[in-house]
């Protein structure tokens, strides 16, 4: 997989580059490639279904002009989202399977924990559950390594990071003039945007006041007030009990925005959130920063972007791999993902190739020193023996 990391699959142009690097070229016919589109084509091909086709369309001939062996483009649905994100998070802590190395043998695995995908457009929460649902198209019925599980799913579109703040300005906008006050953005900070980047997306689009002019201006200016930011936030999260669930699990992993919103509360405020406490007083302080101050906190390179996310008190990950959808939707659709346990077998960690290595070799260096041991201590014995008889023959 690339290190690469932008945007959407407009972002595809940089991505050629890392990957022809990364793969010798005598592997390229070799390597599958699939395209999965996730919430932000969700939501295109609601408002403007013939442009998401074009894009996938064009976006697929594209790949397939590489030497990579190229098998398919499509949009993922929200619940595919979900249940790719919980298979993978589950799969890279060995809840499904626990492999005893020593005899290549697989036992059931542990239980199982939610998965908790804050994105862009839309946020996944999937989890399993002992209660009874109502809705039974949110359950998925799944069969991995021997085993069958049915997790609760359910994907908000429009519930991502970047519609979320989007539906907050559009909120914000209501009644206002071309100056609006916004009390999630810090103090002293200004930013200047035409009205079509407000109410362009279909989240926002019933939002829209009349007369709506796309390209009027509008001036944002930031106030940085915890207690008003927590107000209208509290306006745009009210989900009318669409999640009645209850979590079977006590750890929940969340992930995507979650761990980048984690990591720059840290670095904004030295709090490490392990509890909606913390959390609390993190964002808060977080919130009553002025813009210069968060300079000066987050980075020394004025160049960069500062960004304000919200923050979840969990996050993980596996090793160097991030939890995600990408790799089960692979593994997926190349079939690398049994349903059953016969004849699996797990590759070894890092540490324990080098310990079976160190063994190998060890009998290896230690063999021609035996022998160069036993070699010297019989030429003594010979010589020590030719003494003796000397030394009879005389004086005897």
């Amino acid at each position: 997989m690339s290190t690469y990391s932008g945007g959407g699959i407009y972002s595809y142009a940089g991505e050629r580059r890392g990957a022809l690097q990364n793969i010798p070229k005598s592997r390229n016919r070799l390597t599958p490639v699939y395209l999965g589109a996730t919430a932000g084509m969700r939501l295109l091909n609601i408002s403007n279904p013939t442009e998401s086709e074009q894009i996938l369309k064009d976006v697929g001939s594209k790949l397939r002009t590489y030497s990579f062996d190229f098998r398919g483009e499509t949009i993922l649905s929200g619940q595919e989202e979900g249940a790719y994100g919980w298979v993978n998070v589950n799969y890279l802590l060995d809840n499904f399977i626990k492999v005893r190395f020593s005899q290549f043998q697989i036992r059931p695995g542990r239980d199982t924990v939610g998965a908790l995908d804050f994105g862009g457009t839309s946020t996944q929460i999937t989890f399993e559950t002992t209660d009874v649902v109502e809705d039974k198209s949110n359950v998925l019925d799944l069969r991995l390594y021997g085993r069958d599980d049915h997790p609760y799913t359910q994907s908000f579109l429009c519930y991502g990071r970047d519609q979320v703040l989007r539906r907050l300005l559009a909120h914000l906008t209501q009644g206002a003039g071309p100056h609006i006050s916004h009390p999630y953005y810090p103090a002293g900070f200004n930013v200047s945007m035409k009205l079509d980047k407000v109410f362009e997306s279909p989240c926002t689009a019933d939002q829209r006041p009349s007369p709506y002019s796309p390209q009027v201006s509008l001036t944002v200016m930031g106030t940085g007030n915890y207690q008003q930011c927590l107000g209208n936030m509290s306006k745009l999260f009210f989900l009318q009990g669409q999640i009645e669930q209850s979590l079977v699990s006590s750890s929940p992993q969340a992930f995507s925005a979650f761990l980048y919103t984690h990591v720059f509360l840290k670095r904004t405020t030295g709090i490490t959130v392990t509890s909606p406490i913390l959390l609390e007083g993190a964002v808060c302080t977080v919130c009553n920063m002025s813009f210069q101050e968060m300079l000066g906190k987050v980075c020394h390179d004025s160049r960069r972007r500062v960004q304000l996310w919200l923050c979840c008190s969990y996050f993980v990950q596996a090793g160097d791999t991030s939890f995600g959808w990408a790799l089960v939707y692979m593994l997926c659709l190349s079939n690398l993902l049994p349903g059953e346990s016969t004849g699996l077998r797990k590759p070894l960690p890092p540490k324990a190739w080098s310990c079976l290595i160190f063994l190998f070799v060890l009998p290896i260096l230690v063999a021609p020193g035996y022998l160069l041991l036993k070699t010297y201590q019989k030429k003594k014995g010979s010589v020590t023996a030719s003494s003796k008889i000397v030394f009879r023959t005389h004086f005897g």
